[in-house]
């Protein structure tokens, strides 16, 4: 028995982060959902004083529930590289500055790893992480965690995707998230074929347990 149905009502993203409402909502296409964002509600941001991507999503989507009444979803992410001990990680947005300019983080993480030593390619390991949290009205929050591991590259590579993807080369892939489109890196096949990417890994988690898909 699935949690969440279409005839549930609208589903909230609780993000105002443009490329992750624009993942999730093509995420959540094949399932018939009415999608709409705390972005386009006009919900403020909240503060994220979380230490881990549980606590921020957790508390991501319990602002955007309370304020509207609506079953939310969010996502936190980051990229934890390992020469930089999990670096930049829960704070992978605030290295981008305000307004984010992930042009500049980019070149944050490549300054620190020159700095650490790290020019070859296995001190330049790292894992992109997401974590997804549905907060539903009267009920206990509940995550969903998905990772991909990789290598970070310089200089970024690609166009496609957002924040840090130019610079992350998937574990077994020729080209960085950057060179993906979307579609390409969340292609699954339910109950058989892994999703590439760290927020699809996680939403086919999301999927299995919210939406009743083997």
């Amino acid at each position: 028995m699935p949690l969440l149905t279409p005839e549930d009502g609208p589903l909230l993203v609780a993000s105002h982060n443009k490329g992750k409402i624009w993942e999730i909502r093509e995420l959540m296409e094949p399932f018939g959902f009415e999608v709409t964002s705390a972005a386009e509600k006009g919900l403020d941001e909240p503060e994220e004083t979380g230490t881990t991507f549980e606590e921020n999503a957790e508390i991501k989507a319990l602002a955007a529930m309370k304020a509207t009444g609506l079953v939310s979803l969010s996502d936190d992410s980051g990229l934890a590289i390992e020469a930089l001990d999990g670096a930049p990680g829960v704070y992978s947005a605030d290295w981008a500055g305000e307004p984010r300019d992930f042009a500049m983080a980019m070149r944050n993480v490549e300054e620190k790893l020159q700095a650490a030593g790290a020019t070859t390619p296995d001190r330049r390991r790292a894992t992109f992480v997401a974590v997804l949290c549905l907060a539903r009205p009267g009920e206990e929050p509940i995550f969903f965690r998905g990772e991909v591991d990789g290598t970070i590259v310089w200089p970024p590579v690609g166009d496609k995707g957002f924040g840090y993807d130019p610079i992350f080369l998937p574990d077994g892939e020729s080209r960085t998230f950057g060179e993906m489109m979307s579609a390409e890196k969340h292609a699954w096949e339910p109950g058989q074929k892994t999703a590439l990417s760290h927020r699809a890994r996680a939403f086919q988690k999301f999927a299995k347990v919210a939406l009743g898909v083997e």
